[in-house]
């Protein structure tokens, strides 16, 4: 295939995976959004194009929401000049007011410093948390009293079988996920529309995407079902979590479960932002994260 070359963006599509994931796993990405299956899956909800400049990975963004700005660049060396680059191109040719720079990285401000024309500001909505696997699979102390007891009442009630998501487990994930979207009225929410979809491009793309997953089997139906992949060497990242919602403590399952069994070698788990909304800020907080990924924006000072 031909790499696209800046300014010639083009959409992210499968046949892109080897070149985009190489660029990303050569970076060793802190924040969740930087794996080809996030870009891949969330392509037509966020617009999302991409292209090289010199040996950086250029990512842009354009929805009906959001409008037009560009994610961070990623590459190796200092990302300053490829930053100055994106911001005046977005002003001077794309016609944006106050052109952006979104879900940017530690390394990256630390590599800006305090270059007078950038304007810094934190996103606390799109934090990520990150817990310690061992916290999850264990689930030991005061803190996580109430996960455990969630745990016991599903047992106390069902008995459950954990297996590796395969091909022939796919379907029901997908009515399973259909299901949830009617409860939440997902046509009613652009975001929880652009949630379902993508959800539906994992679940289709499972083999292609090489990711793993996880379901649990209560009387040999599916009712839950987690989706992920390495992030960096330390780090996994948990996409999707679906669960069947009139259960009682099958989230928690589901959640300790995938852990456990995927991921028990790597150090960490990544399980995304919470995008502002109370609830899910409540109940990511409630895992007691070992610690936050941290995300900025940048823009042209006028």
């Amino acid at each position: 295939m031909t790499v696209p070359e800046f300014p010639h963006f083009k959409p992210i599509e499968m046949e892109d995976r080897p070149i985009v994931h190489q660029k990303l796993w050569n970076y060793q990405p802190q924040g969740s959004e930087w794996t080809f299956t996030n870009l891949f899956i969330w392509r037509a909800h966020y617009g999302l194009q991409w292209c090289t400049y010199h040996d950086w990975l250029c990512t842009l963004c354009h929805s009906a929401t959001d409008g037009l700005y560009a994610m961070q660049p990623i590459g190796p060396g200092s990302r300053v000049e490829v930053t100055r680059t994106l911001l005046q191109w977005l002003r001077d040719e794309k016609g944006e007011r106050e052109p952006r720079i979104e879900r940017v990285d530690g390394k990256l401000i630390s590599e800006i410093g305090s270059e007078p024309d950038l304007l810094l500001a934190s996103t606390r909505d799109q934090f990520d948390y990150v817990y310690r696997s061992e916290d999850l699979i264990e689930l030991r102390g005061r803190k996580y009293h109430s996960k455990r007891n969630h745990i016991s009442k599903f047992l106390r009630s069902y008995s459950f079988t954990y297996a590796p998501l395969n091909e022939e487990h796919l379907k029901s994930c997908v009515e399973l996920s259909g299901i949830w979207c009617e409860r939440h009225r997902c046509e009613d929410d652009m975001n929880l529309s652009g949630e379902w979809e993508a959800v539906r491009q994992a679940l289709m793309h499972f083999s292609e995407l090489e990711i793993q997953g996880g379901v649990i089997l209560i009387k040999g139906k599916v009712e839950a079902f987690a989706l992920g992949e390495l992030l960096n060497d330390e780090t996994a990242v948990v996409h999707v979590e679906k669960a069947n919602a009139l259960i009682p403590g099958l989230y928690a399952l589901i959640n300790q479960q995938f852990i456990e069994h995927c991921w028990r070698s790597v150090s960490y788990i990544n399980r995304e932002q919470d995008l502002g909304e109370p609830g899910l800020r409540q109940a990511k907080l409630s895992y007691s994260p070992h610690h936050f990924t941290e995300k900025f924006s940048i823009g042209l000072i006028p």
